[in-house]
């Protein structure tokens, strides 16, 4: 695939070469990005995806990058940015989200809406397409329990639906794991509430979130999956890693769940550092600790 037939097929469509994607990730690491598509519209989206399955490339679908960790050498396959598809829609108790809607957007229009359900949702560091990917959580709340209907296109381009079941939620999972389709909107089912309140219950949140996370460090948030019957975090802070670094990278010592960018820190840095925390956990404890973060 190259930006000559993207841009016949797609017209005006916004199109970088070589694009950091240090600057499309929030551990602010990666290397170059062959292409980085950014579709304003359904259409454009389709199109590229048409194209891409006539190349016979598979491409890379990111939102706000908040939950992957890109490597040093860059990506030789198409990234598809959803970062303008993030138009927002009030019906009565419902709202339909664009896919590069961020999380803390969609919670702050819920809020101003007096629409509750979504405040565990407003410091989430991601877009609607990528939390729903994943069913994104945090304080007691996922968006498995909002979500009723979600718009994609599998990766022809050809428009599909999903509602109840086929969404497959679980922890951390969705139908939409393996990538065979990419989301357009997404669709969230609340109830009425009182704005004041719905809005300290945001605040509140948010400075749990500020008190106990390292936010001032460019990371991807929780590096690992909960296993079952334990906290990650607690894992690691007993097998005494915490503060352990590998380069830039480094285990906060704030919150063990987190790995983050102290600054300089590689793509191998931070790799490695996981593998340090996942063989040490294990031979400590015998539990073997799953990333949560995608590894691209």
């Amino acid at each position: 695939m190259n930006q000559d037939v993207l841009l016949s097929l797609c017209p005006g469509l916004e199109l970088q070469s070589q694009e950091p994607l240090s600057a499309h990730t929030t551990f602010r690491v990666g290397g170059s990005a062959k292409l980085m598509a950014f579709p304003r519209s359904e259409e454009e989206m389709a199109a590229i995806l048409q194209a891409c399955s006539a190349a016979g490339e598979v491409p890379l679908i990111l939102g706000n990058g908040s939950n992957v960790l890109a490597p040093d050498q860059g990506l030789e396959q198409v990234v598809i940015c959803t970062k303008n598809l993030s138009e927002i829609k009030i019906q009565g108790s419902c709202i339909i989200a664009g896919a590069g809607c961020t999380m803390a957007k969609l919670a702050t229009a819920a809020c101003s809406a007096g629409l509750t359900g979504l405040e565990f949702a407003h410091g989430i560091p991601g877009t609607v397409g990528g939390g729903t990917v994943m069913n994104a959580g945090a304080y007691g709340g996922e968006l498995k329990d909002v979500i009723t209907e979600v718009r994609c296109l599998d990766l022809q381009g050809t428009p599909v639906i999903k509602r109840g079941d086929e969404l497959d939620f679980g922890y951390r999972h969705s139908c939409f794991d393996n990538g065979d389709y990419v989301i357009l909107s997404v669709t969230v089912q609340l109830q009425p509430g009182d704005s004041a309140q719905i809005k300290a219950q945001m605040d509140t949140l948010a400075t749990r979130r500020r008190d106990s996370q390292p936010l001032e460090y460019p990371s991807a948030g929780s590096t690992f999956k909960r296993p079952a019957g334990h906290y990650a975090a607690k894992l690691i802070q007993d097998c005494g890693l915490k503060g352990r670094s590998v380069g830039g990278a480094q285990v906060s010592t704030k919150h063990a769940g987190f790995v983050i960018n102290t600054g300089g820190a590689t793509s191998r840095d931070i790799l490695q550092l996981i593998q340090e925390i996942q063989d040490e956990v294990l031979r400590q404890t015998g539990v073997a600790l799953e990333p949560e973060v995608k590894l691209l």
